[in-house]
């Protein structure tokens, strides 16, 4: 009985604001077309609104579908036809999680008009989410033993043969007994240094791997990446297998506008070539030709494709000025199929221009 007087009372309470805002003739209306959540704390989970509507039309009315600005946001609906007067709802779901700061979300309310066809409406939903304090699991989200990181890969980011250059990254020890780094067992290349602070990480507290990173001892170009093993006194999991990433660029210091035009320079005549259509399981090969535009001996430092199956071939590294040098890429098809993309990049001493790009593609059958 409660129930239906409730029903009752939001039908009048629709018909009287649908009346007194002179909106009789139209289809369907809303209460209201826009709701603020207002604050939205990000710990406390999905928050819903309910936006009530009415069938003004003279036929039958339902919603068809309703589509989110964004998969935060997560609609439901009135599913049954609603006759002339009949109220309904759409339902706005919206997740706060890891979604910091205001938002401005919108739906699209597609229905059906009896034989007439079919209609949309937009609704809209805003608010502001404070977010959560961050655990130390969201900071450092990797798990090794007792050691928390935030990545499996130490990122040097790009760095230049000027000097070595030096980073910090934290760690966590997240057990309940002190863990030891074991320097003197962990395998690490000779253009890295590391460093522990403290080397005995207590419970539950914060430390730090510093990393001195020699780019000239590395002797390489580009992307480079280096496997390191590091050890602990855990009785499980105390190998921690990590990566050393960077990107290298050749340093080349300040000159002059007349040392600048006396300068070797590199001018591909392509910096692209499409094979075509090629069959599964054959290599295709192409020809580049590099001319040195400079006034000095051009050296070509380093030719680095992005894959294994390119392979870039050069007669010589170094190039006089005004020669030109062919040079052969070839891309091997075996076990790849569709479009095919690949790059080999060139390194050399034009200070103008230290590292270029060439690209080869293939439709592969």
């Amino acid at each position: 009985m409660k129930k239906r007087n409730l029903r009752v009372g939001v039908m009048v309470v629709l018909c009287a604001y649908f009346t007194i805002t002179s909106l009789a003739g139209q289809n369907i209306r809303f209460l209201k077309e826009k709701h603020d959540f207002g604050e939205v704390h990000e710990e406390a989970g999905p928050v819903k609104h309910e936006f009530l509507f009415v069938n003004t039309g003279s036929e039958s009315l339902a919603i068809e579908n309703v589509e989110a600005s964004c998969g935060c946001t997560t609609p439901a609906w009135t599913d049954t036809a609603l006759m002339p007067g009949d109220t309904g709802f759409v339902v706005a779901e919206y997740n706060p999680l890891n979604r910091p700061g205001k938002f401005e979300k919108s739906l699209n309310v597609s229905y059906l008009i009896g034989r007439a066809g079919s209609a949309t409406a937009t609704l809209y939903i805003e608010g502001m989410v404070s977010p959560r304090a961050k655990t130390m699991e969201d900071e450092l989200p990797l798990l090794m033993g007792q050691i928390r990181m935030k990545y499996k890969a130490l990122n040097m980011g790009r760095v230049t043969t000027e000097k070595v250059v030096t980073e910090s990254f934290k760690v966590y020890n997240e057990g309940d007994s002190a863990v030891r780094w074991l320097e003197e067992k962990s395998s690490i290349p000779g253009h890295v240094e590391l460093r522990f602070d403290p080397v005995v990480l207590e419970p539950k507290t914060l430390g730090e791997i510093t990393l001195t990173f020699d780019p000239v001892k590395k002797a390489d170009l580009g992307f480079v990446s280096d496997n390191i093993r590091l050890y602990t006194d855990e009785a499980e999991d105390e190998i921690k297998e990590l990566h050393v990433i960077a990107t290298i660029s050749e340093y080349f210091p300040p000159r002059t506008e007349e040392e600048m035009k006396k300068a070797p320079k590199l001018t591909f005549d392509k910096t692209q070539h499409d094979f075509g259509n090629v069959n599964e399981g054959t290599t295709v090969v192409t020809d580049f030709n590099i001319t040195n535009n400079g006034k000095e001996d051009l050296e070509i430092r380093s030719v680095k494709p992005n894959c294994g199956c390119t392979v870039a071939k050069l007669k010589k590294k170094t190039i006089s000025p005004g020669e030109t040098m062919t040079f052969e890429v070839s891309f091997d098809t075996s076990g790849r199929q569709g479009r095919q993309y690949k790059t080999v990049t060139v390194f050399s001493n034009d200070p103008s221009a230290p590292s270029q790009m060439i690209s080869i593609k293939a439709d592969v059958n």
